[in-house]
């Protein structure tokens, strides 16, 4: 089956499969496009917490052992359509415009459309296309894929490229997500009574503290990772009371704390550090982490992507992907078309160029780890 990878991207751009809806329908054209490209598809399901149905989908064509595999996401951030036609894909000056052409409905298109033209009796090891649901807010879909999958499981690949936006340039590190959410409790009064106790006043002197530890981080060296571009953590601090009126006293003030783990970074510290502050004024306190991704620079898969691009030097880049759940079973590189500076936005959109050239891009790591 001849596919064209723009018209592609144009088909699903225009189906929305915003994250807090069900991606059902992306997933059943995507499911019929790779069956009609010879692959076997299984499909896994499940139902998020407000009753959508969310589907992920694992392809693959080929037999034998230590494959390829393809990893990309079917949902996206919402398409704030309020301020442009987001789901209205449009072709001006070279781009493909609509919500998830770069993040990431032209990397899927990207990669079905490089499958399809693989010759499936030529293949000597199997090749994998995986398009998880919800990467965008619980990554339930890819863990679901790493635990459930029949496809994924009896014969894993070996490599997988996570085709996320890299404007075609290899990536071997990103950064993780970590959380500290410390909750202080008041007494609500009207403010006439003076019998309220104020949460946000309670809670004023440890925010002082996260303000000194917010410059410490910035600038101690053993809390950075110089391999990043910024080497520091994003450490950050948002405020809820509930909206308090100001004649009312703040019954509960939540102060979540999030930053962006590093490998050997002190990550844990940070948690730490946070945690301890937050106990010694009795606060409730509760924190996650999510493990940042990296990957030798001179592994096999990194240097297959230099060599399929022609890019000298890999990179590292400051967001997150599915690899932190899928780094654990197999070798991984962050190579896809567009920039990331592009994804989330109002006007979003993908170089046609990009898009061209990815294709080429997989179909010659396809040919070196397959064929």
């Amino acid at each position: 089956m001849e596919l064209d990878v723009v018209q592609l991207t144009e088909d699903i751009v225009a189906i929305n499969s915003v994250s807090q809806r069900s991606n059902a329908e992306i997933s059943d054209r995507l499911e019929k496009t790779l069956k009609q490209c010879s692959f076997e598809v299984e499909r896994l399901e499940f139902v998020d917490e407000n009753g959508e149905s969310k589907v992920s989908l694992v392809a693959k064509k080929g037999e034998g052992d230590n494959g390829l595999g393809l990893f990309s996401h079917s949902d996206t951030v919402p398409g704030m359509e309020e301020h442009w036609e987001a789901f209205n894909p449009a072709i001006e000056d070279g781009r493909l415009i609509g919500r998830g052409s770069c993040d990431m409905k032209g990397p899927i298109a990207a990669t079905i459309v490089a499958g399809a033209e693989v010759d499936a009796t030529k293949l000597k090891k199997p090749l994998f296309i995986v398009i998880t649901a919800d990467e965008e807010i619980t990554g339930l879909g890819a863990r679901q894929v790493a635990e459930e999958s029949v496809l994924f499981n009896t014969t894993p690949p070996k490599h997988g490229v996570i085709v996320e936006p890299t404007r075609l340039v290899p990536v071997y590190a990103h950064k993780g997500g970590g959380r500290v959410v410390v909750t202080a409790h008041g007494k609500a009064a009207h403010t006439s009574t003076d019998r309220g106790i104020s949460a946000n006043f309670l809670i004023a002197p440890f925010l002082a503290e996260m303000a000194e530890l917010a410059e410490q981080f910035k600038t101690d060296e053993s809390f950075m990772n110089r391999e990043f571009d910024p080497p520091t953590n994003g450490f950050n601090m948002i405020l809820d009371d509930g909206g308090c009126k100001p004649n009312i006293s703040a019954a509960r003030t939540v102060c979540t704390l999030s930053f962006r783990p590093m490998p050997n970074d002190r990550s844990d510290d940070v948690i730490d550090m946070v945690t301890a502050k937050a106990k010694k004024y009795g606060f409730e306190v509760s924190s996650t982490r999510g493990t940042p991704f990296y990957i030798s620079p001179d592994a096999e898969i990194v240097q297959a992507g230099l060599k399929a691009t022609g890019v000298a030097k890999p990179e590292t880049v400051p967001f997150g992907t599915d690899a932190h759940v899928f780094k654990d079973y197999l070798e991984l590189v962050i190579l896809g078309p567009g920039d990331i500076t592009q994804a989330h936005t109002v006007g979003e959109w993908i170089e046609i160029s990009q898009l061209l050239e990815s294709v080429e891009v997989y179909k010659r790591m396809i040919e070196m780890l397959c064929m």
